[in-house]
């Protein structure tokens, strides 16, 4: 230990393995040290991985070993009393598999051990107390999702200082398999819930081909019961991407119609937040143009929600449950089109027959279509762009509603003039949903992210061009 050393983070030879040095203050009485600060480590480059539970293996002689094993959580590894020889082996699926690390560790050291590098030591001194927190609960059930590696592994090759022949070591640590029987652990995957609907079947094609990626439907995972949540082995996600919604904004001002969508899209969010903070999850959520009245010609990511109908104080609600997350994407949408019932394919399915619908002119925005919100959650994530509000709809110029019908007809070589326009006024039925006049969303944000939305009108060729009718 060196006495009034500053708190400082050194990286190794295995990604994510970081060795700390912790200052140990001492006098004639013994010594103290912050063994655990949170907001110390963090500004020293430590991630935030949110520990919940302290062990303590308390080793009473020299050559005691204990290892390799490699857990399915993260370790903050640190020693109170006598010292270590650490052994640190990847056990993750990718090239570092099998890379070595070793070091000495005393009180005034301590070790970041991501989750799935095997972990083994070695006590170079009588009485030594190693301690460490981990960010699961461990659980008889959850050593099935260890693994492990034997200490005495010869292509591995850890020089052990004091000869395994001669160290105490556990019957069971004897037994590991070798490096070429061990199945390397898989990352952490990502959970996309609703994915049946318009957006996540777009969110099944975005990741098509990706085994870390999980996608469930409603009938897999209700968001709107508990049991789902218990059903969940949350420790082997990082990040959640919530598809489902009630999105029946008109059914949304009825008894029930309201009902279901503070169920969904409030209530059972905030459930989703819950689980994201407790288990240290990123979630990604989308969000509605309906959050707004649509007073503003153009809605930016930190406009006030003021939403006029149910259906968009619901959404507004779950915007600001997710807002809570630390790290979370909201990605705000508007007049969405992707597989499914939406208003391109009613628009196509009327030119075709020669129809002459009705259809509004005094409501602004732009199409979001489905396969282009996947690509831009698909960029957040991979680009881990900063943490917050994300306008994301197609590019172009706003159209009005009937603008737009009357590009699906040209599309089709249907007579535009065939589609009437008429004002949200004549248009209105009894139940039917006040609008925001403006879903215009500003872009700038999701383009200094790196993603710039296709135009409309391209979305819209591409759109009509797969559609069968």
């Amino acid at each position: 230990m060196e006495p009034g050393r500053p708190l400082r983070l050194r990286t190794t030879t295995i990604a994510g393995l970081l060795l700390l040095d912790l200052p140990v203050h001492g006098d004639e009485r013994g010594w103290f040290k912050e063994n655990w600060h949170r907001a110390k480590m963090l500004a020293a480059g430590l991630p935030d991985f949110g520990p919940v539970q302290n062990n303590i293996s308390f080793n009473a002689a020299r050559g005691t070993v204990r290892g390799i094993h490699a857990e399915p959580w993260d370790k903050f590894i640190s020693l109170s009393s006598g010292r270590i020889f650490g052994a640190w082996v990847d056990l993750r699926e990718g090239p570092a598999f099998g890379t070595l690390f070793t070091a000495e560790l005393t009180p005034g050291e301590a070790v970041f051990v991501p989750r799935g590098v095997g972990n083994a030591f070695q006590t170079l001194d009588d009485d030594t107390a190693y301690t460490y927190l981990v960010n699961d609960h461990w659980s008889v059930e959850s050593q099935k999702n260890y693994t492990f590696l034997n200490l005495a592994d010869e292509s591995v090759a850890v020089p052990w200082p004091i000869p395994l022949e001669s160290s105490v070591i556990s019957a069971p640590d004897r037994k590991h398999p070798r490096l070429k029987d061990v199945v390397p652990m898989s990352g952490k995957r990502t959970l996309v819930l609703g994915a049946d609907g318009q957006l996540g079947s777009a969110l099944r094609k975005a990741f098509a081909g990706d085994s870390t990626v999980h996608f469930l439907g409603r009938e897999q995972f209700d968001i709107t019961l508990e049991d789902s949540y218990r059903a969940v082995t949350w420790g082997d996600y990082a990040t959640i991407i919530n598809a489902a919604a009630f999105t029946a904004v008109d059914a949304a001002e009825t008894p029930e119609g309201r009902a279901a969508a503070w169920s969904i899209n409030a209530t059972a969010v905030s459930r989703l937040a819950r689980a994201a903070v407790e288990h240290s999850l990123t979630l990604v959520h989308v969000s509605s143009d309906y959050v707004f009245d649509g007073t503003a010609e153009v809605h930016v990511e930190d406009e006030v929600p003021t939403p006029l109908g149910v259906y968009g104080q619901s959404k507004a609600a779950g915007d600001a449950a997710v807002a809570a997350v630390p790290k979370h994407y909201i990605v705000r949408t508007s007049w969405v089109v992707g597989e499914g019932r939406n208003f391109v394919r009613t628009m196509a399915s009327l030119a075709a027959k020669g129809a002459s619908p009705s259809v509004v002119d005094d409501q602004w925005g732009r199409l979001s279509f489905a396969q282009d919100i996947a690509a831009g959650i698909r960029h957040l994530l991979e680009s881990k762009a900063l943490y917050g509000t994300y306008n994301l709809s197609s590019g172009g110029t706003p159209q009005s509603w009937h603008e737009v019908a009357c590009d699906v007809y040209r599309l089709l070589g249907t007579d535009p003039s065939l589609v009437r326009p008429v004002s949200t006024t004549e248009y209105a039925q009894p139940n039917t949903a006040p609008r925001p006049r403006s879903s215009v969303l500003d872009l700038s944000r999701i383009r200094a992210s790196g993603f710039d939305p296709p135009p409309a009108t391209l979305g819209m060729a591409r759109y009509l061009k797969g559609l069968e009718l």
